[in-house]
């Protein structure tokens, strides 16, 4: 999977989110996202982005506690779209 390509809007706007500061996640192997203190609508898009390694907890914690999120700096390359030209195959 290629995140240069394959994110849609609703992943970049999480992204976004996450980026400002406005996100929490939860401390787990799924873990879930909060925006403003409720829950992300959309919790495959926040499982995707944690499992891509765009977003992870800020710092560690408690099973199944709530963190601040932090944009990882793939995640942040991702939103800004500073990934380098795709070789050709």
């Amino acid at each position: 999977m290629d995140v240069r390509t394959d994110l849609n809007h609703r992943e970049r706007a999480t992204l976004r989110a996450v980026a400002e500061g406005h996100a929490e996640i939860s401390c787990s192997c799924e873990p879930d996202l909060f925006v403003d203190g409720l829950a992300c609508c959309d919790q495959h898009t926040a499982h995707r982005l944690a499992h891509l390694g765009l977003v992870m907890p800020a710092r560690g914690g408690r099973w199944g506690e709530r963190v601040p999120a932090l944009l990882t700096e793939a995640g942040a390359m991702a939103l800004e779209g500073a990934f380098p030209p795709l070789a050709a195959a």
